[in-house]
């Protein structure tokens, strides 16, 4: 059987079409869900630092639009400061008892929150609204437990560090600490998704360069060239961005473990940095 050159052609064409449709569907659905490509919250509560044998309180507060959100609160004997935890994406405050110990360790309280659409705290997550929560973590800390804003040390995992870099351009703190984020959404989506138009659809910035570049507390960042979900020269990229006083620390593992694959380095960088955050503030 015989198939002409407009036939060939034909097929060609639809074959070019068939490609060009899937493309603009893979845009579309990127567009219209990124949302869960962002945040995988987890609602139930898995545990409690009550298992560890640390004391905590079970605390509801309210951000700026009315949200009801939730935090523990852990206090330390004779705590030098207090951690203002933003976790990272995925989970809830319930998957972060291990960084609960270690700052508990530090001497530092620890006040952890989730946000909205995270665990027992309600409304969707978004942009914005991570933004105002964490403002909120931060109001709860000065005016229901009467802590001086130079005491607070906010550190952020992962997502969390874009969330604790734009808290600390909005809030005087006595320190931040960044660990395992990215420059911006932006850019970690184009490096994942080459092949699309990530910039364009992009309906989340979390531009923690551009804000980086304008927070003057002393600061600390953390990254590990064994990241596999946010490669090593984001965080080199942050930290070349910001001002002094800053400080990089550099880790082993993945992205979920080098915190404790580098655990006795990891702990003794962190207890330097907070000395002399204390130090300059005292």
């Amino acid at each position: 059987m015989n198939i002409g050159g407009g036939q060939v052609w034909g097929v060609i064409r639809n074959i070019v079409i068939l490609l060009v449709l899937f493309y603009l569907l893979i845009n579309l659905f990127l567009f219209l869900f990124q949302s869960r490509l962002v945040f995988f919250p987890r609602k139930e509560i898995s545990t409690t630092p009550a298992i560890l044998g640390i004391p905590y309180e079970n605390i509801y507060f309210f951000a700026e639009d009315g949200i009801k959100l939730n935090g523990w609160y852990i206090p330390s004997d004779s705590a030098r400061g207090v951690i203002l935890f933003c976790h990272g994406n995925a989970g809830n405050i319930s998957h972060r008892l291990e960084s609960i110990k270690l700052f508990s360790r530090l001497k530092m309280s620890v006040f952890i929150f989730d946000y909205r659409g995270f665990g027992r705290s309600e409304g969707k997550p978004g942009e914005k609204g991570t933004y105002i929560d964490a403002e909120a973590a931060w109001t709860f800390l000065i005016d229901s437990k009467n802590i001086n804003p130079r005491s607070i040390v906010v550190f952020g995992e992962s997502l969390g560090g874009a969330i604790a870099a734009d808290l600390a351009t909005k809030k005087p703190i006595g320190g931040l600490i960044i660990e395992s984020t990215f420059t911006s959404i932006s850019d970690l989506g184009s490096e994942i998704y080459p092949f699309l138009p990530v910039r364009l659809l992009s309906r989340y910035k979390y531009d923690t360069l551009e804000k980086i570049k304008t927070i003057r507390c002393p600061k600390l960042l953390i990254h590990s060239r064994g990241d596999e979900m946010i490669p090593f020269n984001h965080g080199r990229k942050l930290f070349e961005a910001a001002l002094e006083p800053k400080e990089f620390l550099e880790m082993t593992g993945t992205h979920n473990e080098g915190f404790s694959t580098a655990s006795g380095k990891y702990e003794s960088r962190i207890d330097s940095f907070l000395n002399r955050i204390f130090q300059i503030s005292g």
